[in-house]
């Protein structure tokens, strides 16, 4: 089956900026509290569920993946980007990272206890994310949680540079009431939700959403 163009796209863009991506954000969550207080509230929810393992989905240098275990959860990382998955392993050698994609993940059914998608589904076009969120209803226990991040905003963006590097990469940046209203259709309903103003380093909003799988 060829692999749709999007896919491609974002495997040879984050591949050719991994190791600045990683050298620029490695640190980025100590300057974002309200993203490590919903992480701390993820995880909170995920071991009072039961616990199971957390798929930080679009995982990138690992960073987020790292903050889970110190959180106490069973986390393993998920990247598109070949050379993401590398840098991750062999900062962080005693955590799991794969190659895959989130349109379809190579997991059990109901095998996870939670996911996490921090500025990951930004890549993923608008009709494809009806087929995202099935994969992660599909791969989520019941009353297993997502915590979704994402850019706010009404229209897509192209980038053909970054760090001085040559890529191509669509952004898709979303409004959060059509993005709830595609969850809900996925049978995963949100509990609650933050709109954060951007910092001085930021040109948009973040919108935070924490996501619970139906069912007992």
């Amino acid at each position: 089956m060829t692999e749709p163009e999007f896919l491609h796209a974002t495997r040879t863009a984050y591949d050719t900026i991994a190791c600045d991506y990683a050298e620029e954000f490695s640190a980025e969550l100590e300057a974002k509290p309200i993203e490590r207080a919903m992480l701390a509230a993820f995880a909170e929810m995920v071991g009072a569920a039961g616990g199971g393992p957390v798929a930080d989905l679009g995982s990138g240098p690992g960073r987020v993946t790292a903050f889970l275990h110190r959180l106490g959860l069973e986390a393993f990382g998920i990247d598109l980007s070949p050379r993401m998955v590398a840098l991750a392993r062999q900062t962080y050698p005693d955590i799991r990272f794969d190659e895959g994609s989130m349109t379809a993940l190579d997991l059990p059914d109901g095998s996870l206890g939670g996911i996490v998608a921090m500025y990951s589904v930004i890549h993923i076009p608008h009709d494809q994310l009806p087929l995202v969120f099935a994969e992660f209803h599909r791969v989520l226990a019941p009353g297993g949680r997502v915590l979704l991040v994402f850019q706010v905003g009404d229209a897509p963006l192209h980038r053909t540079e970054a760090f001085g590097r040559a890529i191509a990469l669509d952004y898709y940046w979303r409004q959060p009431g059509p993005v709830v209203e595609l969850l809900a259709d996925a049978g995963l309903a949100v509990e609650a939700q933050l709109l954060r103003q951007p910092d001085a380093t930021e040109k948009v909003s973040r919108a935070v959403l924490l996501v619970r799988k139906r069912g007992s």
